[in-house]
């Protein structure tokens, strides 16, 4: 099974220091062999990636626990932000219709009472061989 095949992964991104980050996010194939996840631009992971492209994904459940005897998939990491993100996220939204719609309510209710920056964000990963 290829990773792209997975729901969730745990993404690790890299601090300055070094340290590593782990989140679990979902995961889609996209046309040109890539893949990636959507994001909010002002999230760490989006930091991160931008200090730092190198990042490492492997098959986790919701919560992020990983799934025993899985490999480690090494890949470079590039934010993409506006119309370059809707291939990401038509991609996540193909893949997950329900959550999607149910998250999208969700965060048209949040943006009532909060300012949240509205800008379209995703992370596309090249993965290594």
């Amino acid at each position: 099974m290829a990773i792209t095949d997975e729901t969730y992964v745990l993404l690790t991104t890299f601090r300055k220091t070094g340290e590593g980050v782990p989140t679990a996010v979902w995961i889609v194939a996209l046309p040109d062999g890539s893949c990636g996840f959507t994001t909010e631009l002002a999230s760490g992971k989006v930091k991160r990636i931008r200090n730092n492209p190198k990042v490492t994904l492997q098959p986790c459940d919701m919560r992020g626990k990983v799934r025993e005897g899985s490999e480690i998939v090494h890949a470079t990491a590039e934010v993409l932000v506006g119309a370059d993100a809707h291939v990401v996220r038509d991609a996540i939204r193909a893949k997950h219709t329900l959550m999607t719609t149910l998250m999208g309510v969700a965060d048209r209710v949040r943006r009532l009472f909060t300012k949240a920056d509205t800008t379209e964000c995703a992370i596309r990963m090249q993965l290594e061989s």
